[in-house]
């Protein structure tokens, strides 16, 4: 294959984890062209609509993938070869033309607590503060930490995000994941600062057992169609240990039959040469908006990875067969 023409998001993030995956493609040898090609989603186009809100109502905007699916329209019409996701924006279950035939090499998982004034942490927040944030898991886990804390929705990108923030238009803080940060050069981990605009925002970096990340977090994800021919390339960019780690957490959300709208939270990591892995969970109600969540943690071999997202749920007292 002499040329990949590979879909994005427009942002400046997509961009960046495109051209990423370009660079990979070309360190393992790729040397055809390489062609980016833009495709807005239903997210970018209402912007202002809250995420929960995309598939609801007798016709729905999107019933899945407020993010991805104009991007697996482009895959069916042949005018992409592959599409890149944050892998966290993908469906647990894709259509079975489809398939993940990559992911990079894992950047930092955990969510960042992004402050406009004087604080320093989740519990230093004053009383009654304002968090905005988009993200269901991230509101439920905010009421269940800090019930005295309100809610308020955002949309829009990283640096929209932020300067929501520093406008006033965003309360007191918001919630990011640092990968995105990351990626885009904006936070400073020795600092534990945001420049943006040529103001300072602290941040708070929230622990990944106390604010366990979405499924996929951190995770750049290459889409294709199951018989794609760009497939073989694409494969030699795949970390294995990230896939492993991943699938499992994919595999979480399939066997609870979560959706959009379903508050959880699902993060595995290897341990002891990578021959063991650690998965923890938070799954909240849907519709026990002030119940208890229910959580745990589970260790096993690397071997069992088909068993070990089965093996939480049925810890944590979920029965998974139900979603079968």
């Amino acid at each position: 294959m002499n040329k990949i023409i590979l879909g994005t998001r427009g942002s400046d993030l997509a961009l960046f984890q495109t051209r990423s995956v370009a660079s990979e493609l070309r360190a393992n040898g790729f040397d055809g062209v390489i062609e980016e090609r833009v495709i807005q989603t239903s997210g970018d186009r209402y912007k202002d609509l809250k995420l929960t809100d995309f598939s609801k109502g007798h016709r729905p905007i999107v019933e899945k993938g407020v993010f991805t699916k104009e991007l697996e329209d482009a895959l069916r019409r042949g005018e992409i070869d592959a599409a890149v996701h944050s892998l966290k924006d993908l469906p647990s279950e894709l259509e079975s033309s489809f398939c993940i035939a990559s992911v990079l090499r894992r950047a930092p998982v955990e969510d960042l607590l992004i402050f406009k004034n004087d604080a320093f942490s989740l519990e230093n927040i004053n009383e009654n503060s304002c968090v905005a944030t988009s993200s269901v898991r991230r509101a439920r886990i905010l009421g269940w930490k800090r019930p005295d804390i309100i809610i308020s929705e955002i949309r829009g990108n990283v640096p929209t995000r932020l300067r929501k923030l520093i406008n006033g238009d965003a309360g007191d803080a918001t919630i990011l994941a640092r990968a995105g940060l990351d990626r885009l050069g904006l936070y400073h981990s020795e600092t534990a600062q945001i420049n943006m605009d040529d103001k300072v925002l602290d941040c708070f970096p929230l622990s990944v057992s106390d604010f366990i990340p979405a499924a996929g977090q951190g995770a750049i994800a290459v889409e294709t169609l199951a018989d794609a021919p760009a497939l073989d390339a694409l494969k030699l960019i795949n970390d294995k240990n990230t896939e492993d780690c991943v699938n499992v957490e994919r595999e979480f959300l399939r066997l609870l039959g979560a959706g959009c709208d379903t508050p959880v939270g699902v993060s595995a990591r290897l341990l002891k040469g990578d021959n063991e892995m650690e998965i923890s969970a938070v799954v909240f109600d849907e519709e026990k908006l002030e119940s208890e969540p229910k959580t745990g943690t589970r260790t096993d071999k690397r071997s069992k990875l088909n068993k070990i997202a089965f093996d939480l749920l049925e810890q944590m007292g979920i029965d998974a067969l139900n979603n079968e």
